[in-house]
């Protein structure tokens, strides 16, 4: 449609912009330095992260009146990767009452109670990936006696043993059968997720509590950082991001949901007076972790995770 010359439109138009984190990818692969820009890199994103065309420019020959800024901060599960494992030493195989089992290759059958001795006793060796051990931590942790119980049939399982033998297949389903398991405790887990192999992958302790740690998580982020607001390379306001709540996001009464203030628009900052942003005005946000040692734990943050932030205002433009 032809633009109407001399005439403009001004309308309630908010323009956002978002740091995504993928899953099973960490905050470090976006925050490689100590600050996330906003506004300044929107190419390859979808309209779940900018509404932006164009790099720190509005769109057109528009102008923007900023009334209120927002920090949205995503509270989403984690997801985990596969990759790395790690293998733990061989686990002794009991039944469903925590009795060892054996098996007699003799007779071909697997044996309990008196008949198990040392050297017919049955272990199994297992491979845990980042994911798989996680869960299990948490499974065992939120159990009566911390601990967690693998069946025979797991994919964990990777091999059955008698002795230095290794069972076959057909000798590993008399097993099942059985109620063969391996049972491990928490601080078992817990010493192989905190062993060397996963120092740079191993995600911060509130994300491997689950969802109980949404909170602590969201805190780290929105207390540790400062947000900071330029418009023609000028500082129009900077403060720390707590100053800037989100007005939105997810709400539930039973505290499943976290989220950065209340779920309500007036609830957010709102500017003294309006920031005005004029046609082809470079403008960006910045949020920086001042902190090197709280920057470390941040980029162990897990996806998936969105960081938004939103100028809420008046766009005035061309009426077509």
């Amino acid at each position: 449609m032809a633009v109407v010359q001399g005439v403009k439109e001004r309308v309630h138009l908010p323009i956002y912009d978002a740091a995504r984190v993928k899953p099973e990818e960490q905050l470090g692969e976006v925050l490689d330095s100590n600050t996330l820009k906003f506004f300044v890199d929107v190419q390859g994103k979808t309209k779940l992260e900018t509404n932006l065309q164009a790099a720190g420019l509005l769109p057109h020959f528009n102008t923007f009146e900023a009334r209120a800024m927002r920090v949205v901060v995503s509270d989403l599960p984690a997801e985990f990767p596969a990759e790395p494992t790690a293998t733990p030493d061989d686990q002794p195989v009991t039944d469903g009452d925590d009795k060892p089992l054996g098996f007699d290759t003799g007779t071909g059958k697997v044996v309990t109670g008196t008949n198990v001795t040392a050297a017919n006793s049955i272990t199994a060796s297992i491979e845990l990936g980042l994911s798989d051990l996680i869960d299990l931590l948490q499974q065992a942790r939120d159990s009566n006696d911390g601990t967690v119980d693998i069946p025979m049939g797991d994919d964990f399982i990777k091999e059955v043993h008698v002795g230095t033998t290794a069972l076959n297949d057909a000798q590993i389903g008399l097993v099942t059968d059985a109620g063969g398991k391996i049972t491990l405790a928490d601080s078992d887990l817990e010493d192989l997720l905190y062993s060397n192999e996963f120092d740079d992958v191993r995600p911060p302790d509130e994300q491997i509590e689950g969802n109980g740690g949404s909170a602590k998580l969201l805190s780290k982020v929105i207390y540790n950082t400062v947000t900071t607001l330029y418009v023609g390379e000028k500082v129009m306001i900077e403060m720390p991001t707590w100053f800037f709540p989100a007005g939105a996001g997810v709400y539930s009464e039973n505290g499943s949901f976290t989220t950065h203030g209340e779920p309500n628009p007036t609830a957010t900052f709102r500017f003294a007076e309006p920031i005005f942003i004029d046609k082809q005005q470079n403008f960006r946000v910045e949020i920086v972790v001042p902190d090197s040692d709280t920057l470390k734990e941040l980029q162990q943050i897990y996806g998936p995770l969105l960081i938004w932030v939103v100028l809420d205002g008046y766009m005035t433009r061309d009426v077509q």
